[in-house]
């Protein structure tokens, strides 16, 4: 059940509360006194605390008040607190509620907005804590992830993310073809190389063959080999990749490029470890782990017959669907601080460009960009200017009701920390003002 804890020297003031919050499923403590308020904390947990501001006889000042609400919030510094006050400690009010307080209220209060304002506090706190707890459980998941696996010093924060490097080395271990799904540019050969580094093979040879890049008559000779005089310009036999990665992983980037004969080769092997080179007639044998990745549609292809069904289900037996980097924005700026490696620092407005970018071209743009502005910029603090980012296509890729990391840090000052001032400042929910400060990794207090 939810605890409100209730700190007034008036015993009357206690009972009157109390019996409200009981009346609408709020468990009230009640402390007659400070240290007895603080003693409680110390033994129960409490969502919120409502105290007033003076515990002493003929005593008007809030001073008493002001130093309570210190002690709580060097104890407790995300607990929200209400105070309530009368009209001569009003200035002290607003005062700390600047400092962090929740709200004020005035003696005597109204029940149904007393009972508002606890209620919407309640479930800020209780969303605030669900956040603090799942930027924790993600925290030691990366950490026991790093622990366990090899992960080649990949730079990451994002949950999305650190979803798809879970499936991945757990399924490394296994003989089983990988496919590794996503837009260009967007890691999938580093995941590709994570698997390897996990393998069982993983002390064997990682080779890897991009399908796009080679015309279409010769990817048969690159993968499968060719005897000499198998085509024109073939003076001599070349073995293929499957025979230079025997005993290790191959990886197949593009593997939507593969022209359909080369399909039927490449079911063979994975079905029987068995291929000839082009232009021969003896049968080779050959252990490969094989990876592959796509950024196409390979189901679609599958309708159009332009791609296997047979291969693309052999393919397919873990699929690794890798977001692109709009999608998980938590990763921009940690990569930006990776490839810049302390050569430079990067101005608030150019982390806000940076958030607020499209990023098509995914990790390799930004690494582009990161590369570009520290030579522009060599040694000092790079500004929005030097990322020299398209700003019509920052702009379009925002939604227009979308505020900026700028816009909520302050809408929170203003706020002074509450989120439902500050959500409805923005004219956003809370929820979903929580989202937009996990994605900018903002605190109520940023």
């Amino acid at each position: 059940m939810r605890t409100v804890l209730i700190i007034d020297d008036h015993a009357g003031v206690g009972e009157a509360l109390s019996l409200l919050l009981s009346l609408h499923d709020i468990e009230p403590l009640y402390a007659a006194s400070p240290e007895e308020g603080l003693t409680l904390l110390a033994a129960r947990r409490v969502d919120l605390v409502i105290q007033d501001m003076n515990f002493s006889a003929d005593t008007t000042s809030g001073e008493e008040g002001r130093a309570l609400f210190h002690r709580l919030r060097e104890r407790h510094p995300d607990l929200p607190i209400i105070l309530l006050t009368a009209w001569t400690q009003l200035e002290q009010a607003v005062a700390l509620v600047k400092a962090g307080a929740a709200d004020y209220l005035a003696k005597p209060w109204d029940d149904a907005k007393l009972l508002a304002t606890v209620e919407n506090l309640l479930e800020l706190a209780e969303n605030g804590r669900a956040l603090r707890e799942s930027r924790h459980e993600q925290r030691e998941r990366r950490e026991a992830l790093r622990r366990r696996y090899r992960l080649d010093g990949l730079v990451f924060e994002s949950p999305a993310l650190l979803r798809c490097l879970e499936l991945a080395c757990q399924v490394a271990r296994s003989a089983a073809p990988v496919l590794v799904t996503g837009p260009n540019g967007s890691g999938k050969e580093r995941v590709a190389a994570i698997v390897h580094a996990n393998s069982s093979v993983a002390d064997g040879p990682f080779v890897a063959v991009n399908c796009g890049a080679l015309p279409g008559d010769l990817i048969e000779a690159e993968l499968f080999g060719a005897d000499s005089g198998a085509f024109t310009g073939a003076a001599r036999a070349r073995e293929g990749r499957f025979e230079t990665a025997d005993g290790g992983t191959l990886f197949l980037d593009e593997i939507g490029n593969l022209p359909l004969a080369g399909q039927v080769k490449l079911l063979r092997v994975l079905e029987t470890g068995r291929f000839e080179r082009l232009g021969s007639s003896r049968t080779r044998q050959t252990t490969v782990r094989v990876i592959s990745a796509t950024n196409a549609d390979l189901r679609a292809m599958v309708r159009a017959g332009s791609f296997r069904e047979d291969l693309y289900y052999r393919l397919n037996v873990i699929e690794v669907a890798l977001p692109g980097l709009a999608e998980r924005a938590q990763d921009i700026l940690p990569l930006a601080e990776f490839f810049l490696a302390g050569r430079a620092a990067l101005s608030d407005g150019a982390r806000e460009a940076l958030l607020a970018h499209a990023w098509p071209g995914n990790v390799r743009e930004l690494k582009n960009a990161i590369e570009r502005a520290a030579l522009l910029a060599p040694g000092r603090v790079i500004g929005e200017a030097d990322l020299a980012l398209p700003a019509a296509e920052a702009q379009a890729s925002r939604n227009l009701d979308e505020p900026s990391r700028d816009a909520v840090v302050a809408a929170l000052a203003s706020a002074s920390g509450v989120v439902s001032r500050a959500a409805q400042s923005l004219g956003l929910s809370r929820q979903a003002l929580y989202r937009r400060m996990e994605r900018y990794g903002l605190s109520a207090d940023a």
